[in-house]
């Protein structure tokens, strides 16, 4: 008796137990990304949106987020950050589609430089002809209302630091090739 008792608790709190997801209208798991997610230079032409991001379960605890875009397969030796976003307050649950363009990120979120050397989203841009390269969407769940790091601080130091004060995270990964 004891033992089924025990099978039917864990069986409760498992069914009840929302795992921290991120999702996207805009950008599928595992699929292509649009031309709207298309970096506007360096020989590409899109539209340089950022996707509307949403997420849900965050871990207990939670005090704030940030939010990464990097993709390993950049031609660097380093991969490439496309977007690095953090200080977002534990009330927001997502971000709109075109944040940066506007200018609609929540109140007090704070944009990290991306690879382009700009702070804001940068969008893929692997070099023509090159593999699909993946582009992974990260919602880290802080146990800090502010990360410290210096204002001009790089994506790696941010990482870092992202990565030190995780409660959680969720990723998504999509695809973009010219």
């Amino acid at each position: 008796m004891k033992r089924t008792l025990g099978f039917i608790f864990a069986a409760l709190l498992a069914g009840n137990a929302m795992a921290f997801d991120l999702t996207s209208p805009d950008v599928k798991m595992g699929h292509p990304m649009s031309e709207e997610q298309e970096y506007k230079g360096f020989g590409c032409k899109g539209g340089n949106l950022s996707p509307e991001l949403n997420w849900k379960g965050a871990p207990a605890g939670t005090l704030s987020y940030a939010v990464t875009v990097y993709d390993p397969d950049a031609p660097t030796g380093s991969g490439w950050w496309h977007w690095v976003v953090y200080d977002i307050p534990a009330s927001a649950s997502g971000l709109p589609g075109g944040a940066v363009v506007k200018a609609a990120l929540p109140a007090g979120a704070k944009q990290g430089r991306n690879d382009y050397g700009d702070r804001n989203f940068g969008g893929a841009c692997p070099p023509a002809g090159d593999k699909p390269h993946h582009y992974i969407f990260t919602v880290y769940a802080l146990k800090v209302a502010k990360l410290d790091v210096p204002e001009d601080a790089s994506p790696a130091l941010i990482g870092f630091m992202l990565h030190a004060n995780r409660i959680g995270l969720a990723k998504l990964t999509a695809t973009y090739s010219r």
